[in-house]
């Protein structure tokens, strides 16, 4: 069994330093990513690798203990995207500094996080002053 410290380092090395949903790298944040639960612990997740993901603050207040959304092309309940199951490309691309869903999934997620930000947009465009936007 790993310890809270093991699955904090793995979590965030198996992120590469990025936020497992609109993919912001962590060195320029003035805030500390978080530990976020897929399935939160009010809807019976564990503290456990296969049910955390690395995120950025934003996104972890964002999604809260939500795991559905609203897919705003159809007004159709779909799950969100989830770091484990999912592959991000399958479900968003980017254009320009902005987060598009190519997928239900994708879209709601877009809503709930609130992705395209303008101060969202504007960390990307910082970042990649940087070299860190587009991530690889």
């Amino acid at each position: 069994m790993s310890s809270r410290r093991e699955i904090i380092e793995e979590a965030r090395a198996r992120s590469g330093g990025r936020c497992e949903y609109c993919l912001m790298h962590a060195s320029l944040q003035g805030a500390t990513f978080h530990l976020e639960h897929l399935v939160p612990s009010s809807r019976t997740g564990t503290f456990s690798l296969e049910n955390i993901a690395w995120a950025c603050p934003s996104c972890n207040l964002h999604k809260s203990d939500r795991v559905e959304g609203l897919d705003p092309n159809s007004g159709m309940t779909v799950s969100l995207f989830h770091p484990r199951l999912h592959r991000w490309l399958d479900h968003f691309e980017i254009d320009r500094y902005s987060m598009k869903g190519k997928t239900p999934t994708g879209r709601a997620t877009i809503l709930i996080l609130d992705l395209n930000h303008v101060a969202r947009i504007r960390i990307r465009q910082a970042e990649e002053v940087f070299g860190l936007f587009p991530p690889s």
